[in-house]
């Protein structure tokens, strides 16, 4: 018979958070209905430290349950050493969540206290949270596991190659943020140009960004800069379609990415005043010969934005025909420019140590 004495909750949204299957309440349960389960040990319980629990004095900590399969999430030493003694019951703490997410509280807790993890069953432990807990961030799972940043990002990317991920993580504070912030930042990007006062907490809001990312996006402004880092202006395909923000795919043959296309960043003005007032104050154009050259390209294109309509009503009607196809050829001149420059900002962000040389056919 199972005697009660306290309530049970289950895991948190935020594992980080401090996790406890009820408060200081316990239950009594019959030591044969219970069936180990959810150890993050790869050898299972060391006779040795078994032994040394059997012959402790004191009152051992209640092992914690999940109630709905009477599966022990963590205490399976304290389980063998009161067999061992003779006990026919154990004190309990139940479980009432998901085995997912008591898998995670059973990393935790034996990270947290008792017999440590090998760094092999720590790994063994995040490779199989990075599955089951996909919406958690790397630094949440690090945490959890007593690994790296770093270490999880890198057994999430040799796990998870290929499996759904989601848009936004969860961190271990709990908030939920985008994995591209390529979309907030362009929204705050628009909002600081409509609203220059706005604070830092008033534009997060807004965008969904972080505030210090807002912070990024106005310092990224006010030196002219896009606001959308190199490595975010291109979304994967799949990501463009609605689909999911995992990795870029690889080809078949060599494995390398592909990409949709360019995200909309940093969109320029009709008439391109602002654009192109920013970057003539860029001194990596100013004073180098291509960026002279293309600046004064440039350059008419805005004086005849500015009496488009008027010149084209003044020319004489004999020579529109040929104008027109001039002006096509200086378009697709002007396309194919956009083309290649698009394509080296591509090369870019796979590689920023070595871009390409990319022809203007």
């Amino acid at each position: 018979m199972i005697r009660r004495t306290g309530t049970s909750k289950s895991l948190p949204e935020n594992p980080e958070s401090t996790v406890e299957p009820s408060s200081e309440e316990t239950e009594t349960a019959p030591v044969n209905l219970l069936i180990p389960g959810y150890s993050p040990r790869i050898g299972g319980e060391i006779t040795s430290h078994v032994q040394a629990l059997a012959e402790t004095e004191g009152t051992l900590p209640p092992i914690i349950v999940h109630r709905p399969s009477m599966r022990v999430i963590d205490g399976m030493h304290r389980v063998r050493s009161a067999i061992l003694r003779g006990q026919q019951t154990i004190r309990v703490r139940y479980f009432d969540g998901t085995e997912q997410d008591a898998f995670v509280l059973a990393v935790r807790l034996n990270v947290k206290h008792g017999l440590p993890l090998t760094l092999a069953e720590r790994r063994r432990a995040a490779a199989r949270i990075v599955v089951s807990h996909a919406q958690l961030s790397d630094r949440a799972i690090a945490s959890l596991t007593g690994l790296s940043g770093k270490t999880v990002g890198e057994i999430r990317k040799r796990t998870a190659e290929g499996a759904h991920q989601p848009l936004a993580r969860v961190g271990r504070d709990g908030r939920t943020r985008p994995l591209n912030t390529e979309r907030g930042r362009r929204l705050a990007a628009e909002y600081l140009s409509a609203n220059p006062g706005g604070s830092l907490r008033e534009v997060s809001r807004v965008a969904g960004i972080s505030p210090e990312t807002v912070r990024d996006v106005r310092d990224k402004l006010s030196r002219g800069e896009d606001p959308i880092p190199v490595r975010q202006r291109f979304l994967p395909a799949a990501e463009e379609a609605g689909g999911s923000a995992a990795a870029p795919a690889r080809t078949e043959k060599d494995g390398a990415r592909r990409f949709g296309r360019p995200a909309a960043v940093h969109r320029v003005p009709a008439d391109g005043r602002h654009a192109l007032n920013v970057l003539r104050k860029d001194p990596s154009l100013r004073f180098t010969e291509a960026g002279r050259v293309l600046l004064r390209l440039m350059d008419p294109h805005i004086l005849f934005a500015d009496r488009r309509e008027q010149l084209i009503k003044d020319l004489p009607e004999h020579t529109l025909g040929m104008l027109s196809e001039v002006a096509r050829q200086y378009a697709a001149s002007w396309s194919d420019i956009a083309g290649a420059l698009e394509e080296r900002a591509r090369q870019t962000a796979l590689n920023p140590q070595s871009a390409a040389e990319i022809r203007i056919s």
